[in-house]
């Protein structure tokens, strides 16, 4: 298990009798001592499953220590700088990796490659969020798209409304459905959310789901964002995350 809260994630890694480590996907140092620290932990072990699952939204413009738009960095980079480290660790033979995404992608994100900290114009924290969602679903199809043929399975997924302490900046419109008695009426609780997760965990790709593919909940979704399907767009998202990330083939 990772986690960013040293005591809540000590207290859940204790009820499932799990190792944990700590890392705040924030500062991208941090995510490479993960990195690391799993790689050491590992040994001669392999990955099965890896599963990005970080996220907020954040209600005002914030740069990292790393020079990167906050949710960007939270939502996509660091989770794509994660698993670039640990793929020479997956399971030769069939490995998975699953990216949380949300609904958000269609209803706000939009990718420009010459602005992905969307400093250009107006801040707008579900422009944002809705971006980084966008560009976890691109990664799993390019990841699929390059290394399916090496046994390497990745989807994305939107797992509803989930009952969590997500968007707890007041600034946010959003904060109103998650922080008050809305939340019973329209969010899900997170057990459902975890169910939702647990069905491509315990799947098989190819038979309970397709590879490459994003769904809403546990249905192959009808509507979505156009740039998923961009070939070429997944690949300069791709190489551009790279540069960024001062990643070498």
């Amino acid at each position: 298990m990772v986690g960013r809260n040293k005591a809540k994630t000590a207290k859940i890694a204790k009820e499932v009798n799990a190792p944990y480590f700590i890392a705040d996907f924030s500062q991208l140092d941090q995510v490479r001592h993960l990195a690391a620290a799993l790689q050491t932990t590992l040994g001669e072990q392999k990955i099965d499953i890896l599963v990005n699952n970080a996220g907020g939204l954040f209600g005002s413009y914030e740069l990292t220590n790393d020079g990167f738009e906050r949710t960007l960095q939270v939502d996509y980079l660091a989770p794509f700088l994660l698993t670039q480290l640990l793929l020479p660790n997956f399971n030769p033979k069939q490995a998975i990796v699953i990216n949380t995404s949300s609904i958000a992608h269609q209803l706000f994100g939009h990718i420009n490659l010459n602005d992905l900290n969307n400093s250009h114009k107006k801040y707008e924290a579900t422009k944002a969020y809705g971006d980084a969602k966008l560009e976890n679903i691109l990664f799993a199809n390019e990841l699929d798209r390059r290394y399916h043929k090496n046994g390497l399975s990745a989807v994305s997924f939107h797992p509803g409304m989930i009952r969590t302490n997500f968007a707890n900046d007041k600034k946010s419109w959003m904060y109103r459905i998650y922080h008050t008695v809305l939340n019973k009426v329209i969010l899900q609780s997170a057990e459902a959310g975890g169910e939702t997760l647990r069905f491509f965990i315990e799947g098989t790709p190819g038979e309970t789901w397709e590879s490459g593919a994003y769904y809403n909940k546990r249905e192959k979704a009808k509507k979505f964002n156009p740039q998923v399907n961009d070939l070429t767009l997944q690949k300069q998202l791709w190489d551009k995350t790279k540069e960024l990330l001062h990643l070498v083939d």
